[in-house]
């Protein structure tokens, strides 16, 4: 398990995370979504323990990691711009995977280095950057390390490879102690592979809840009621997130379960109603908004 105990970290004036507190289990795919600047990149790398928190501690497996080599080795992390050596080939990049992470797989790697159509002796700085990050992502696999730490791991892949890559996560997980760590601004991929979800905005939490859960407690209802101190006081009776109209249609989004929500929705005579499906980017727009970050505020709407 990771275990990010109030952490803290600074540059200059700039208050990247702000005592921030997460609990990352094992056996499940953990997303990481935020606004921009909110930290997810500063986190995924105090976790990687290529920063030091400047307060708090994380730890891996009970074990503090920075500068902590045991703890260091159950842990590879996928930048969002990928690193490779001058002039480095997929061949020698494993080579060096092979040096720094004992359970390097390399006869693996090469067989999907094969299968991906990418040339292991091509010099990387000449593929695209799609290509770039399949050799990322395969050495991260092939890594064989507990927790892979992902940083907008499928920004530039087309869907085939995606959608691979989301299969080879699955089945790693089938296959041994595995948990994936994805920071993503792309939500209809994370909602697609996540278990667990965590929104950063402004350095802090927001919250870090079970996906399903998340969806379970909160709905996406339409109806047409016309009375209109009906529809006043149903507002009333709901915990409304966000109210939006379009002619006699109501489109709410409020807390609680589906059977309760309809119940309050029936019991003020609608002509029509219906709960629709919610998704992550919806959850994320309705959280973010409620912490002041929507988009009539950032551009200068009332």
């Amino acid at each position: 398990m990771i275990e990010i105990k109030n952490v803290k970290k600074s540059f200059g004036d700039i208050e990247a995370v702000k005592e921030l507190s997460a609990e990352i289990r094992e056996g499940q795919v953990y997303g990481l979504v935020g606004t921009n600047g909110a930290g997810k990149s500063t986190l995924l790398r105090m976790i990687s323990g290529v920063y030091a928190p400047d307060a708090g501690d994380i730890l891996i497996d009970g074990e503090s990691v920075f500068e902590n080599p045991h703890a260091k080795e159950k842990i590879c992390f996928i930048a969002d711009t990928g690193y490779f050596f001058p002039n480095a080939t997929p061949k020698s990049m494993g080579e060096y995977f092979k040096a720094v992470y004992p359970a390097f797989d390399e006869e693996r790697y090469k067989k999907m280095l094969e299968n991906a159509g990418l040339p292991a002796v091509r010099k990387i700085r000449t593929f695209s950057k799609g290509m770039k990050r399949q050799v990322s992502v395969l050495l991260g696999v092939c890594a064989n390390t507990k927790y892979l730490l992902c940083d907008e791991t499928f920004d530039g892949l087309d869907p085939v490879m995606r959608q691979a890559v989301k299969s080879v996560f699955a089945a790693e997980m089938l296959d041994r102690d595995f948990t994936p760590v994805i920071a993503s601004h792309n939500m209809r991929e994370l909602e697609d592979i996540c278990d667990h979800v965590g929104l950063l905005h402004g350095g802090k939490i927001l919250f870090s809840e079970n996906l399903e859960d998340m969806k379970f407690h909160m709905q996406k209802v339409q109806c047409v009621i016309p009375d209109k101190e009906k529809e006043a006081e149903l507002v009333k009776n709901l915990d409304v997130i966000r109210e939006t109209h379009q002619g006699s249609l109501m489109t709410l989004l409020v807390r609680g379960t589906n059977v309760d929500v309809l119940e309050t929705v029936a019991e003020k005579d609608p002509v029509f109603a219906e709960a629709l499906p919610l998704t992550l980017e919806e959850i994320f727009i309705s959280e973010t908004s409620l912490a002041g970050y929507e988009v009539g505020r950032l551009f200068g709407e009332e």
